[in-house]
């Protein structure tokens, strides 16, 4: 009889969780390669995270990227991280940066067949007051045989691969979503090495929390606004939704997979395209929550089904628990009859 240790002895690792996929997909190993670089990137920028303040790596760097955002020092490492460690993949053969105002043509000794979209620092204007920030990704296959150019990353979400993000919060966590579904990954700094802890997420069906940013609440449309007075007066007097908001996405798409509700950066007057950008934040948190089960919409029709014409194009996005967003829906759709 075996003697029973106090450490699993047969853990299972994201390299180990994808390598498994592989095989029984009878794949050749390469998203392995890609995703096992990228665990990398995500590692390395985990430390520099819980050490910036040490290393003078808070702040401003001096400028903005495309979209206009200010670049703190931490993006400006992130995203260099993530370029490095996708070229050393040998998996890649186009790169989209939030960072970058080019897609990123990766040089022909190093090309594989992915495409990679990402925001290598989500939520970097919570950087220096230490509130939680992330890394998204989504990853294609490239749909044609010609030499890689930007056009290749302009496919709908439905395209993906896989898809997924990086929490930088009071632990690291992976959260990756394939055909089979969600995975979560914890980073066990012991080893070096993500472990799976939860398995097959599924969100729930309705949850009791709703996420935006109220300050925006003078350019909502009639529809948002009424929505957002039936969960604080609901009709049928039943409790009311709990408000919450942090400002970086992936902690915000994060709770509620985990709690379930509904999350919300839809158009306004302000901004009638949406403001997150479609490839590298809306797509890929869009794949996670639909392979959990739930919803993610523009309110017009659903996020994985546009078909980018931009590599920095905007969409409005609403998600969650797919009775909660159902609900947004048919308000919506009743205000624009």
């Amino acid at each position: 009889m075996t003697e029973k240790t106090a450490f699993d002895t047969d853990i299972v690792t994201l390299t180990r969780f994808v390598l498994e996929e592989g095989r029984k997909a009878h794949g050749t190993g390469e998203l392995t390669q890609l995703l096992s670089s990228l665990c990398s990137a995500v590692k390395a920028i985990s430390t520099a995270v819980r050490k910036a303040g040490l290393a003078d790596l808070f702040g401003i760097a001096g400028s903005t990227n495309v979209t206009g955002d200010q670049v703190k020092k931490l993006d400006i490492l992130s995203n260099d991280l993530v370029i490095n460690m996708l070229k050393s993949s040998f998996a890649t053969c186009v790169l989209v940066s939030e960072e970058d105002k080019h897609a990123i043509i990766v040089e022909p000794e190093k090309r594989g067949k992915y495409v990679v979209c990402f925001d290598p620092l989500d939520g970097s204007s919570n950087i220096d007051c230490l509130v939680s920030i992330g890394t998204i990704f989504g990853i294609y296959k490239k749909s044609s045989n010609s030499e890689p150019s930007e056009k290749d990353a302009l496919q709908p979400g439905r395209n993906l691969v896989a898809a997924g993000y990086a929490l930088y919060g009071s632990a690291t966590m992976m959260v990756l979503a394939t055909a089979s579904g969600v995975n979560c990954f914890m980073l066990d700094p012991a080893i070096g090495e993500f472990i799976l802890v939860d398995k097959n997420v599924k969100i729930k069906k309705k949850g009791n929390i709703y996420s935006l940013n109220e300050g925006y609440a003078k350019d909502f449309d009639p529809a948002l606004s009424e929505y957002l007075h039936r969960k604080k007066f609901p009709p049928d007097n039943s409790a009311p939704y709990g408000a919450r908001y942090v400002g970086s996405m992936v902690a915000d798409v994060h709770r509620t997979l985990v709690y379930g509700g509904i999350f919300m950066y839809p158009a306004n007057k302000k901004s009638p395209k949406g403001k997150l950008r479609l490839l590298y934040e809306c797509n890929p948190m869009a794949y996670v929550i639909e392979k959990a089960g739930g919803l993610a919409s523009t309110g017009k029709e659903a996020i994985l089904d546009i078909v980018p014409t931009d590599i920095h194009e905007r969409a409005p996005v609403v998600l969650g628990s797919p009775e909660d967003v159902k609900e947004f829906l048919e308000i919506y759709k009743k205000h624009s009859c």
